[in-house]
């Protein structure tokens, strides 16, 4: 057989991603030197090796050399990533023979069954979650609902790394030195806004500086008035009650004869107090006086009221007695009630001590918070611990709430409230079988389930069907009830604007010359249809293929604008059919358009390879060294239109086979511009936007294009379950997980592709449901 190679470096003509977690394998045989023998090798002689063999085989990659499943097996990653080229149909290359669907269907199932090594109708491992902290946004999620604030502590907190697409995956979620810093600040503040303690800081003060008061026979100098010869400053302070007032006057002296100078307090011309000021320059000190007064406004004086000059003194610090006044102070009223409880505090604070029962009161409060904190039932051991807390603060003379205080700043910084915890069964135990694997607690299912649907901890609903042991039974009921909730946006703000890349619309800057009409509210206005699209999927249970496509979308008048859409006027968003079939669904909104190109033009490339990452799991890899770039000058009529440069820039054999599906995927989106607008231009060329794929479909522009995902809809229903369970689970997926993404994937087919069934499927998996210890992992 004679064909021409083509000569691609390794990393290119072996990585093209095609879809991941391939179908079940259709035949019953296992990874043998028999069937290697009978199915693939002989594929290779007849498609591969006569490029991919011999003494110098292309891009030194000699599949002749594997004689055997043991040779096979120690090169694990050449052959996954051969499996996806097949997969995809980039090799064999267009102009050599072709292999029949069988033949490929064959070789890719081997391939399966070999490296992943499971057999879906045996014992399943269900993986194992490394020990997780929570995020940035499950902190404050968390903290809202434990505490009842809505405090976001967590914007001072180091930026959460990013795992398989996700900032919740455990396995990257570090803990550096700054961030325990963070906590601890961070846990200071939460108990201090959550939990009142009355203290006399925290009576009202009215503070008047120099520069807010008036004066009689003052000069002013610094920071204060120097009243020499008499005088007084004052101002007129509002009393807003009868009761008890702190009157403060910050001052110093120059003395002089047998008498320190005097300063006297006086409200409305009355004098209350004269206190005799011993500070010297440039060590000013506080003089105060309780005075009882009634309600209104009064006129507060500090004044100076013994002057003494000695000309004749032979010190010359002697010779000059003056009074230096730096502010006035009204705190008050001293035994006014305190304030109203704020809900929190009640939340927390739900027992008052009587009769010295401390210790009963404090272990009430703590048991429950710290269960709640925990997000299971806290031991004996530990609420002790807590309550020794409050003891300690009493013995120091602090209020009992200053306890609470206290030992609540210790269970927000605790590992067990920090981080998520799920235990294994010790040696002789019981509870995990033979091969390591056990079913989680139910206060571990709780928290799998809260924070996979709400980024946040269980509601007291999920924590009594756990105390009861009926949550397992109960499931069903509680995702249903969960996704109504208005937490279940947590879905939307951190699962979907991942998993689109969407968050990156924050920082994106398209050129402001070539796109004058982008600002801000037109930013805003893309991420908003986004979500509030997702958002309807999810709230009317609605198929996940309307992700595809859809014949509706939300908008407000500043995108229907952008997207020349009429009859939207107003801020708001709303529901609006769309009549154009160009537009509809997530690859035709303006917030993934815009991300996926560059600042000064769109990007056939960054499209495609989205499309395929994200919607078909079909990731390429990243581009060989000597790959090159295309200008990026945003100019189409210079060297002719963005498709004609980038059919030379792929003129490299080196990046001919990678992008011909990323650039014909990418192509099909050419008539909506850098930032999602429709055009029917390239500069002086018309759009092109036709495509053909590797498999012979072809397609020309979004409507077609987007008819062309649809009947990839097992790809990506695959894709979608993959990335939910990555997200659910906090980890990567493995080999051994194919089979509970073949069971998601029928379940959905079965329910016409629901999205509240995706859900369900994935929580009634043993993937979520069970952990194992390792011994069932290949």
């Amino acid at each position: 057989m004679i064909h021409r190679c083509r000569r691609i470096p390794a990393l290119c003509c072996l990585t093209l991603a095609a879809a991941a977690f391939a179908s079940r394998a259709d035949a019953a045989e296992g990874p043998s030197d028999a069937a290697f023998r009978e199915r693939v090798k002989p594929f290779l002689a007849k498609y591969c090796t006569d490029c991919h063999g011999g003494a110098e085989p292309e891009s030194k990659l000699a599949l002749d050399q594997f004689a055997d499943a043991a040779a096979v097996s120690a090169q694990r990653e050449v052959w996954t990533k051969l499996r996806k080229y097949l997969q995809g149909r980039i090799m064999p290359p267009k102009d050599a023979a072709q292999p029949t669907d069988l033949e490929r269907r064959k070789v890719i199932d081997w391939i399966d069954t070999h490296f992943s090594g499971v057999d879906c109708s045996l014992k399943r491992d269900p993986g194992r979650v490394t020990l997780r902290r929570l995020n940035r946004t499950e902190y404050d999620n968390t903290v809202r609902d434990l505490v009842g604030i809505d405090f976001q502590a967590a914007e001072d907190f180091p930026a959460d790394d990013v795992g398989y697409g996700f900032d919740n995956i455990g396995d990257v979620l570090s803990m550096p030195p700054i961030l325990l810093e963070k906590y601890l600040a961070a846990a200071d503040q939460i108990v201090d806004k959550a939990i009142y303690v009355h203290t006399p800081d925290k009576t009202p003060k009215q503070t008047f500086t120099a520069s807010e008061v008036q004066h009689k026979g003052g000069n002013l100098h610094g920071t204060g008035w120097y009243l020499a010869s008499g005088g007084e400053v004052f101002t007129e302070v509002s009393f807003p009650s009868n009761g008890e007032y702190m009157l403060r006057g910050r001052a110093f002296a120059t003395q002089a004869g047998d008498e320190l100078a005097k300063m006297a307090f006086r409200l409305d011309d009355k004098q209350v107090y004269v206190a005799d000021v011993a500070a010297e320059p440039g060590a000013a000190e506080v003089y105060e006086t309780k005075v009882r007064f009634g309600p209104g406004k009064h006129r507060f004086a500090l004044a100076f009221i013994n002057d003494f000059y000695d000309p004749d003194n032979p010190d010359p610090k002697r010779r000059d007695r003056n009074l230096a006044i730096e502010w006035l102070e009204v705190q008050g009223p001293l035994d006014a009630p305190p304030p109203a409880l704020p809900e929190s505090h009640k939340k927390i604070v739900f027992c008052h001590p009587k009769h010295g029962d401390h210790r009963e009161c404090a272990e009430k409060i703590l048991s429950r918070f710290a269960s709640r904190a925990f997000r299971r039932p806290a031991t004996a051991d530990e609420v002790s611990r807590l309550v020794k807390l409050v003891e300690l603060a009493r013995s120091n003379g602090e209020s009992f709430e200053r306890g609470i205080q206290l030992a609540v700043e210790a269970v927000l910084v605790s590992p067990h409230f920090l981080f998520r915890v799920e235990q294994d069964p010790q040696p002789g135990e019981g509870g995990a079988d033979a091969d390591g694997i056990h079913a989680i607690g139910e206060y571990e299912l709780a928290t799998r389930l809260s924070y996979f649907l709400w980024s946040s901890m269980p509601d007291d609903e999920l924590f009594h069907d756990a105390f009861k042991g009926r949550l397992r039974k109960n499931l069903h009921g509680q995702v249903d009830r969960m996704l109504k909730d208005a937490r279940s946006r947590a879905l939307v703000d951190d699962f979907a604007t991942q998993w689109l890349e969407i968050r990156r619309l924050q920082s994106v800057a398209p050129d402001p010359k070539g796109f004058p009409g982008f600002d801000n509210e037109l930013r805003q206005a893309m991420l908003e249809e986004t979500r509030l699209f997702f958002a309807a999927v999810i709230a009317e249970d609605r198929s996940v293929l309307d992700f595809l496509d859809a014949d509706f979308t939300f908008l407000n008048e500043r995108l229907a604008r952008h997207y020349r859409i009429a009859g939207v006027t107003g801020p708001e968003f709303r529901r609006v059919k769309l009549d154009d079939p160009d537009r509809g669904g997530l690859v035709t909104q303006a917030s993934v358009l815009t991300v996926t190109s560059n600042p000064t033009r769109t990007s056939p490339v960054k499209r495609g390879k989205w499309i395929l990452e994200e919607l078909l799991d079909m990731a390429p890899p990243p581009p060989p060294p000597n790959a090159g770039d295309l200008k990026d000058d945003g100019k189409a009529t210079a060297n002719g239109s963005l498709r004609q440069r980038m059919e030379q820039h792929r003129a490299n054999p080196s990046c001919a086979s990678c992008h011909t599906l990323m650039d014909s995927l990418g192509f099909g989106l050419e008539n909506f511009d850098a930032i999602g607008a429709w055009r029917d231009r390239d500069g002086a060329f018309a759009v092109d936007a036709s495509g053909t794929l590797p498999d012979g479909a072809s397609f020309r522009g979004p409507r077609e294009l987007k008819a062309v995902l649809k009947q990839k809809k097992d790809d990506f229903v695959r894709c979608l379950a993959g990335k939910m369970l990555t997200y659910a689970l906090g980890r990567g997926l493995e080999p051994y997980d194919r089979c509970v993404l073949d069971d998601i994937s029928e379940t959905l087919a079965k329910a016409d592709y629901k999205f509240s069934a995706l859900i369900h499927a994935i929580v009634q998996s043993d993937a979520f449901q069970k952990r194992s210890t390792g011994g069932v992992r290949r």
